[in-house]
């Protein structure tokens, strides 16, 4: 049986950008939604048309140039942010309209100052008008996380019936346990008349360190698309970082779940924006974190040296790195300096090499990282000779 497609909805150029300083201009979007339909993306978010001139025009350039991907414009549940966001989008082959409202007891009391019925009459009316415009229209319900199960149903098939195609079921606050989120998921399908006929979406925030857990459990009960960022930037604590839920899905084949990104273009594209986001990655990060693939202790170095896979789970090449990295420290062991050795040119005998691993382990003492110009300088220094 042939995995199922999960849509991998992209919004570093809408909620990613949200981050203070990651401002990107008109330039920098266009290259980044160019590399973004390259990687295989299936949804572009590409702006919020109403909130400035500035990204009214970057949603309608995406839309110009965008020849595959759908590209989606985000808008509230107001009149004029629908319209404009539909202006924007007015050239895109493929547009979506993203519009929604908060459903959450907080967001109705505290945000929106009105009730469960207000709401429901005004999403009513935003997937509506949007569809007047575009077929595909999604619907956001803003913190589903947080909001009671029988009322979300109830919006969600209401906006099924006002026409919406997607349904995206936003963790805002990241406040969701992965059962909690995926019960919610599974809750949806079995009680909304229609569903059916709609595409679910998970959109989680990592506020608790849980947004790729929430979006797995998610596409695990039934969602088929995931809303997520590069490098997992966003708002506060970030997103679903989208390279993460590409490779959960691909490790794991039991689940029968894939998606149509070229995964051999996650490093490059993470570098990318990490570049243009002004946002460094840290060198822990999964998949594309500059530590990702690095070695530094000795027993996982032989392992490694001896069969890869014996601490890694991914090749490296399968996301864009070139090779594994040995990184010789004081943690290091014989068979590891050897291994690096060999590739810098000297293969010594085993009574060499012990004489060499003695006087590499003062150099690693005194610094964080033995580099090969100190190899170099060891070999020099030592007179060591090369095995016939």
């Amino acid at each position: 049986m042939s995995a199922q497609k999960i849509q991998i909805f992209d919004t570093t150029l809408r909620d990613g950008e949200q981050v203070p300083g990651c401002k990107l201009n008109m330039d920098e979007k266009l290259v980044i939604a160019r590399q973004l339909e390259l990687l295989g993306v299936d949804v572009i978010e590409a702006g919020f048309p109403v909130s400035s001139p500035g990204d009214f025009e970057a949603v309608k350039a995406i839309a110009a140039q965008t020849k595959e991907a759908t590209v989606c414009g985000l808008s509230r549940a107001v009149e004029q942010d629908i319209r404009i966001a539909a202006e924007a989008l007015a050239t895109a082959r493929n547009p979506r309209i993203h519009t929604g409202i908060g459903t959450s007891e907080s967001h109705i009391k505290f945000k929106l100052r009105t009730t469960q019925e207000k709401v429901m009459e005004r999403a009513i009316e935003a997937v509506r008008l949007a569809k007047s415009f575009v077929e595909d229209v999604e619907f956001y319900a803003e913190d589903a996380g947080r909001t009671e199960n029988e009322f979300l149903a109830k919006i969600c098939e209401a906006a099924v019936k006002a026409g919406a195609t997607v349904l995206n079921i936003p963790d805002t606050t990241g406040y969701c346990l992965p059962e909690e989120y995926g019960a919610k998921i599974k809750y949806l399908y079995e009680n909304v008349k229609g569903i059916d006929r709609v595409r679910l979406s998970t959109h989680c925030h990592n506020d608790l360190g849980l947004a790729t857990a929430n979006s797995i459990a998610g596409v695990v009960n039934g969602a088929r698309q995931i809303e997520c960022t590069i490098n997992g930037v966003g708002e506060r604590a970030g997103n679903t970082a989208l390279e993460e839920v590409v490779m959960i899905l691909r490790q794991h084949p039991y689940l029968k779940l894939d998606t149509n990104v070229n995964s051999k273009l996650l490093a490059e594209t993470s570098a990318m924006v990490s570049h243009m986001m002004r946002m460094p990655v840290q060198p822990n990060k999964a998949i594309v974190g500059s530590n990702a693939f690095s070695h530094s202790s000795g027993i996982h170095q032989d392992g490694v040296i001896k069969h890869r896979e014996t601490y890694e789970i991914i090749d490296p090449r399968d996301v864009g790195v070139p090779d594994s990295s040995i990184v010789l420290t004081a943690r290091s062991g014989r068979a590891a300096l050897a291994y690096r050795l060999q590739k810098i040119g000297y293969n010594f005998d085993k009574g060499t090499l012990d004489k060499a691993y003695a006087s590499f382990l003062q150099i690693a003492d005194s610094k964080k990282e033995v580099v090969d110009n100190d190899l170099h300088t060891l070999v020099e220094e030592k007179n060591l000779v090369t095995a016939s």
